[in-house]
């Protein structure tokens, strides 16, 4: 892109690239398309393709990989093993057949159409993928997560996230220079890949989460996310030097640390890099989508979206009933999942950029992705008018998500919220706990309770923590400023959360009502009042202790109204004159 005289270029390609994601990421997702495809419109406007405003696509792509390394680590860090047990027969199981069966249809296709063995392997494996940006956005816009069939496409999606690690290995291993080195070499690169991955599992075993400990007490957000990309950078390097994918040291980095206690603030510290350069990613693969090539083969790219859409949603249908779904629930997963998904843009991206794809190619496959994106909401309103299924019926299948184990967030783990845990916990309920300090979090391993790292004030972090699918929130931090404007982000992004807070004194409780927490409780208040009650059954006025503290409980509430209305001296006046004049 050619610079004004005087102006910086680098300045001016991030204006360009900024204000062109802006615009279109917000249009495409208000039209329920997604903003996957908004970054891919806006890379095809701004590309050589489009209004050329940038020839190097080559350098975009080369510094917006790294995203993929981070959305890698980020899936890692989300497959615990606890959870990856539980769904194992759907992701295993039904994620892998599907994978498998579908991959192995499209490669037959690609092969009758005359694409090189290798070629129609990556097409196959890269077509076979769902988009998961769509996939988990559906399920979570009609609350259908922990649904029986919600659980089920999610299952197929980690199934499908697990084999990018896998298909990325595969683009490098049948890429040309690779397939052209001896057969010796190819034997001694093996013996390095496997030496390099057994070294990275053991130092994220055994030293990552010291590491990430000592980083803590040190009580800079900065220095912590610096080292969340130290590791990520690291991993990543150690990979790519053993001629292997980036991505999957990230990949194996994250899933060492998924049931660390800084799962979530890693999570949390990465996701606005991941953002950004997955965005740059997708819209420098827009930028290589040749539309007059796509023009000219346009029946090739709307039959052929078309028929990956159908023939993936046949094979989910008979998959997910074999595995025991019923007619609805399998039609309602094979028209969520029938897609492409954004993983196959990554791909095709390694692929063509190491020779297995040629760039034709990959950009008509690439707009048959697009394509079939665009056609998944009409294919879901299209499987609910089949079933004859209306928004009411829809909402019935929310009471699915209400089982009687709530979800619920203890932020602070403090004398107070460890009573609190302890007492949810007793009773069933699945309570995610998170705290700042890397000695509390210590101490509370070694009794077996596992609590999260985390700036409990920081919307992002309990957000990472999965606030936005809780029952309630117990805020239990000491920080009182840091306490109330969290209560006031809160009830700003999730208006109907329940939040239970606990507080240090009448001034910061009057403060957090007035931001909107739902309950507020002082710290000492009730301690005090049980102290008092104990005292008058020692003295022997124990029979009117249950009057008095509650007499007690109404002039305090009254206290707190008059207060939060006119002030403290004025408050005091006026309950000094009123209970003056009752006792006469």
């Amino acid at each position: 892109m050619a610079s004004p005289a005087g102006a910086d270029p680098f300045l001016i390609s991030a204006t360009v690239f900024l204000g062109a994601a802006v615009v279109a990421v917000p249009v495409f997702r208000r039209l329920g398309l997604g903003s996957v495809l908004g970054y891919l419109a806006a890379g095809a406007l701004i590309g050589p393709y489009g209004l050329a405003l940038f020839q190097d696509v080559e350098g975009v792509l080369h510094l917006a990989e790294f995203g993929v390394v981070l959305l890698l680590f980020i899936i890692g860090l989300e497959l615990t093993p606890s959870r990856l047990y539980r769904l194992r027969a759907d992701i295993f199981g039904l994620g892998s057949l599907q994978i498998l069966i579908s991959g192995a249809i499209i490669y037959g296709v690609a092969r009758l159409a005359g694409l090189p063995w290798e070629a129609a392997v990556i097409a196959g494996g890269a077509l076979a993928l769902s988009s998961t940006a769509f996939g988990v956005q559906i399920l979570r816009e009609r609350r259908v997560l922990n649904a029986p069939y919600g659980e089920r496409a999610f299952s197929i999606l980690l199934a499908q996230d697990l084999a990018v690690v896998p298909l990325f290995t595969l683009v490098a291993l049948l890429a040309p220079a690779t397939m052209a080195s001896e057969g010796g070499s190819v034997w001694w690169q093996s013996g390095i890949a496997i030496g390099a991955v057994i070294a990275l599992y053991l130092v994220a075993r055994y030293l990552m989460r010291p590491f990430f400990r000592l980083i803590a007490t040190a009580g800079s957000n900065e220095i912590f996310v610096a080292a969340a990309l130290f590791v990520v950078c690291a991993s990543a390097l150690l990979m790519d030097l053993v001629g292997l994918s980036m991505a999957m040291g990230a990949f194996i980095a994250g899933v060492l640390l998924a049931e660390s206690e800084f799962r979530h603030q890693l999570e949390t510290d990465i996701e606005p890099f991941r953002g950004l350069l997955l965005g740059l990613f997708f819209m420098g693969f827009g930028m290589t989508l040749d539309w007059s090539l796509i023009a000219s083969f346009w029946w090739l790219v709307i039959g052929g979206s078309i028929v990956l859409f159908l023939g993936k949603m046949v094979v989910l249908y008979a998959l997910t009933r074999r595995f025991g779904s019923d007619h609805a629930d399998a039609l309602r997963i094979a028209a969520t999942l029938g897609q492409g998904g954004e993983f196959a843009f990554v791909t095709l991206g390694l692929a063509s950029g190491s020779g297995l794809l040629g760039v034709e190619v990959a950009s008509i496959l690439s707009a048959i992705v697009t394509l079939s994106m665009i056609l998944t909401p009409a294919a879901v309103a299209g499987a609910d008018r089949a079933l004859q299924r209306g928004p009411d019926a829809l909402d019935d299948m929310d009471g699915l998500e209400d089982a009687d184990n709530k979800r619920i967030i203890v932020a602070g783990f403090g004398r107070v919220g460890q009573v609190v845990s302890r007492l949810l916990r007793m009773r069933g309920h699945d309570v995610t706990l998170i705290d700042s300090s890397p000695r509390r979090i210590r101490i509370a391993r070694t009794f077996g309770t596992q609590v999260y790292f985390g700036d409990a004030s920081r919307l992002d972090v309990l957000e990472t923590a999965g606030v936005g699918e809780a029952d309630i929130l117990f805020l239990c931090i000491n920080d009182r400023q840091g306490a109330v404007h969290t209560v006031e982000k809160l009830r700003e992004r999730y208006p109907d959360l329940t939040i239970f807070a606990d507080t240090y004194d009448r001034f910061s409780q009057m403060r957090m009502q007035a931001a909107g927490a739902d309950l507020v409780v002082r710290q000492t208040f009730e301690s005090a009042l049980l102290l008092a009650r104990k005292g008058l059954e020692a003295i022997g006025d124990g029979d009117a202790a249950d009057d008095l503290i509650e007499e007690f409980r109404t002039r305090d509430e009254e206290r707190l109204e008059l207060e939060t209305r006119y002030g403290s001296l004025k408050a005091v006046e006026i309950l000094r004159e009123k209970y003056a004049l009752d006792d006469e």
